[in-house]
């Protein structure tokens, strides 16, 4: 017998029911709202503009594509779609890896990060209008607390763990 169903499903109470449906509704709206000004103002989404950041943020603007996919969260197939497109554009150059025949590194150009650097107070106001300005202080603490436990506890160590940057 299967020790799943073995165990009584625990149902969600009316509270978290409540809850767990305004997490869904408030993270796709949140996820749009920002898809919506990247999109009005670069022409990109969401997760290219994370991507963008990520590489700005880097030493000499460049990350093994392996780590890229690992901090964005994304499958390496996601990522490289994701980087070609940005490519197109010419916000992001590959470059193969001395080291590792089978390895690649994404380099921010100039023209990226000239991209970014236009983008981003537009990107930092919609996000301080669509969550931080809606909550207090204590209010955001929790929230950070509340979100850092979560992906925590999503994210084994395990070496077989199946995340999407191992896919």
């Amino acid at each position: 017998m299967n020790t799943a169903s073995a165990q009584e499903t625990r149902w969600l109470t009316d509270e978290e029911q409540r809850t767990w449906r305004a997490y869904m509704h408030a993270s796709t709206l949140l996820e749009d709202h920002l898809d919506r000004q990247l999109q009005r103002d670069a022409g990109m989404p969401h997760v290219y503009y994370g991507l963008l950041v990520q590489l700005a943020e880097a030493p000499h603007r460049r990350l093994r594509m392996t780590e890229l996919a690992m901090n964005a969260k994304i499958t390496r197939s996601r990522l490289s779609h994701a980087i070609a497109r940005l490519e197109k554009n010419g916000w992001v150059r590959r470059e193969d890896c001395p080291s590792d025949k089978r390895g690649q590194f994404a380099v921010l150009t100039d023209d990226g990060y000239e991209v970014l650097s236009r983008t981003a107070p537009g990107h930092v106001a919609a996000v301080r209008q669509a969550l931080f300005d809606r909550l207090s202080p204590e209010q955001q603490k929790a929230l950070g607390e509340a979100m850092r436990i979560i992906a925590e506890g999503l994210q084994p160590k395990d070496a077989g763990a199946d995340l999407p940057w191992l896919r």
